[in-house]
């Protein structure tokens, strides 16, 4: 997958990277059982590569509009201890985040599918969003994943901003 020079620049400095949850971390789609548990379905691709970002020193979060103690469990298992959910007012959560972290918003990733995601993609030092987001959503990111949301496509983004950061064993790089 071939990459602008411009994206890798905004890579190179993300120090903070911050996922919403339906429709990237998954599908988008959400189970119900009649009586029983919610569910979701999350891409082990995605999860290793929220733990290469970890290691290598790169804060991450999620963000998310929905409440689901699934999120919650999945976020645990990672060590993602900045997990914001069950509000659609994602903008000045990340603000406080990126205060709390003393970090400015170019130093922020924020990888979204749907409009509520555009106020924090708007101040992202990199805006992301997955091959199947909101058409807004797609005008708006500085860059789209190959894969739709739930499909591996929050490991694209890892793996892009390890690549600019050099992070990557070369035999690891998904990109040029």
């Amino acid at each position: 997958m071939t990459v602008s020079a411009e994206v890798i620049e905004r890579a190179r400095g993300i120090r903070l990277a911050v996922f919403d949850v339906d429709g990237v971390l998954t599908d988008g789609r959400l189970y119900f059982a009649p009586e029983g548990p919610e569910m979701k379905v999350f891409h082990a691709r995605d999860g290793l590569g929220i733990k290469l970002l970890r290691r290598h020193g790169i804060e991450v979060a999620v963000i998310s509009g929905r409440q689901s103690p699934v999120v919650a469990r999945r976020m645990d298992a990672l060590g993602v201890t900045h997990v914001y959910q069950g509000n659609d007012d994602k903008l000045p959560i990340l603000r406080d985040l990126l205060k709390k972290l003393s970090l400015a918003p170019q130093a922020c990733a924020y990888v979204g599918d749907d409009v509520i995601d555009l106020p924090p993609m708007s101040v992202a030092g990199l805006a992301c969003t997955v091959a199947d987001a909101h058409p807004a959503v797609r005008r708006a990111a500085h860059w789209i994943t190959a894969a739709p949301g739930g499909q591996g496509s929050a490991r694209e983004v890892c793996d892009l901003i390890l690549t600019a950061q050099s992070a990557l064993p070369d035999e690891w790089k998904p990109i040029s």
